[in-house]
């Protein structure tokens, strides 16, 4: 006789991960947009290789999800001049790569105190 299975449990489940079985209904319509985007993301991973992504849908997706995507951070990016003894303080102080260092200068104006007092507040 069988014993009654715990309500986590999905007859015909083969991957184990009940998320991955069960479509999970979108509250909202903008989370039904972004399931649609990654959704038809997936259906093109199955057909191309990885290399080989539709740039629109990830671009959907991204806006979808809240992201602007690299075109548009790159595009933000501020013309500020980055002294090299502050990367180097970074580095040092906080053992960042010099791009990571480089990155947080430009987002606090090339503010070295600034730039770590943001660093340790977000860690």
């Amino acid at each position: 006789m069988a014993e009654p299975q715990p309500p986590t449990i999905v007859e015909g489940a083969t991957t184990g991960d009940v998320e991955d079985e069960v479509q999970a209904t979108a509250k909202s319509a903008e989370d039904r947009k972004a399931a649609a985007a990654m959704s038809r993301l997936d259906a093109r991973d199955d057909e191309a290789s990885g290399a080989q992504v539709d740039q629109d849908a990830v671009n959907k997706a991204m806006q979808s999800l809240g992201g602007s995507g690299a075109a548009a951070a790159k595009a933000d990016a501020k013309k500020v001049k980055i002294d090299a003894a502050d990367v180097a303080l970074l580095v040092d102080e906080l053992e960042l790569s010099k791009p990571k260092a480089t990155e947080l200068l430009k987002t606090h104006d090339g503010d070295a105190v600034q730039a770590m007092k943001a660093f340790v507040a977000v860690s």
